[in-house]
């Protein structure tokens, strides 16, 4: 799928295609400003000094492939650079990268970040629930990888959808170590002789959250290491646009048949739940000039504790404590801040109703009055 353009206009995105070459060079070629999010894996750059064995001598299959062979650290910073500078590139003024890398190649990664110019957000830790263990027992396990999120620059609004990803946590804010299990199972690909297809596939639960979380349906998702393919997937399962870049083959073939076999959610399951800041603010002055709560009016703590006052101009009064609604309860609680909409309460009917419900009214007449 591509979008159509007129002439004269930059070319069009190859929308949810998996593109054959380097990955620079093929970035390059892309129409500036045009990504909202990056998911990079780039190679670890492990060093690795001969075969690894279990104790029973049977070979591990580690990664050892070519990608990821470089010449020292200097031959891979510059190549770290060159595909940094390029992903900045493309990236919309509000978007943001995620990379993923293990202790061999992750602080490296996050220092040229920062000489871009990009803004870290967090790091996360992907804790592994099922590790390889150390077979040599000279080691501690390596028990996770680490993710870096960034904004393009400081200043950037990037996507953060933070209800949704509380929301995925159980109804708790989601913290920024996560457990996850390896790929395995169903979910790993195997070749014709049972063997990994790709030796760091990494587990699609990982990108359902990163994409949950900071990206929205219909955001153009690009991956610059594409591998077998589990940022397309998921990115076509949760109603985005992705671009895959990938030079070798054999992962290619693999993750277009993998993708092909892939049903995009329908649109209600598409939806999660909004971030209240993304929702229009609503002063609480709009509640008393619209006669929802009167001047005079008296408002109460869900405990009974503390009251105060409804004033004409939206300010409230208690305990001889003035200002509004957030100041009011957190002067009162000793607290250094307080969501007034959730802590005050207005009584109907003998009920205590808190004054977020009249909130939400006006946010609701809001929408309904917002143009499709």
């Amino acid at each position: 799928m591509t979008k159509t353009t007129r002439p004269g206009a930059p070319a069009p995105l190859p929308l949810n295609q998996i593109l054959d070459g380097d990955c620079i060079e093929v970035m390059n070629a892309l129409p500036e400003g045009s990504i909202d999010l990056i998911f990079a894996d780039p190679p670890y750059n492990l060093q690795l000094r001969g075969e690894l064995h279990r104790p029973d001598n049977s070979r591990v299959d580690a990664v050892d492939d070519d990608w990821d062979r470089f010449d020292g650290f200097a031959d891979y910073d510059r190549f770290t650079r060159a595909w940094l500078a390029a992903a900045r590139r493309l990236l919309k003024p509000h978007g943001a990268i995620w990379v993923i890398g293990s202790y061999h190649n992750i602080f490296r990664l996050g220092a040229e970040l920062q000489n871009q110019g990009f803004w870290i957000l967090n790091d996360v830790i992907w804790r592994k629930s099922n590790p390889m263990p150390n077979f040599r027992g000279k080691r501690f396990t390596n028990a996770h990888e680490t993710l870096i999120w960034a904004s393009r620059a400081e200043a950037g609004k990037y996507t953060f959808n933070y209800e949704a990803l509380k929301a995925l946590n159980d109804g708790i804010q989601m913290r920024s170590d996560w457990v996850l299990p390896i790929c395995s199972g169903h979910e790993r690909l195997k070749d014709d002789k049972g063997g990994k297809v790709h030796p760091t596939q990494k587990p699609e639960a990982l990108l359902h959250r990163i994409l949950i979380g900071t990206t929205n349906p219909g955001d153009v998702v690009l991956d610059p290491f594409f591998g077998t393919g589990t940022t397309g997937a998921v990115a076509k399962m949760l109603g985005r646009d992705f671009i895959g870049i990938e030079r070798e083959p054999a992962y290619r073939e693999a993750a277009a048949r993998r993708i092909s076999r892939i049903r995009r959610f329908d649109r209600s399951a598409l939806e999660v739940t909004a971030s209240r800041r993304a929702e229009p603010r609503v002063p609480f002055g709009q509640v008393v000039e619209r006669g929802m709560l009167r001047p005079g009016e008296e408002l109460y703590s869900v405990s009974m504790r503390h009251k105060a006052k409804v004033r004409a101009d939206g300010t409230v009064i208690g305990n001889d404590v003035k200002g509004s609604i957030h100041q009011v309860g957190a002067r009162l609680e000793g607290a250094p801040s307080c969501n007034g909409w959730t802590y005050w309460h207005f009584k109907r009917d003998g009920r205590l109703i808190p004054i977020d419900l009249l909130r939400q009214q006006i946010r609701a007449e809001m929408d309904e009055r917002r143009p499709n």
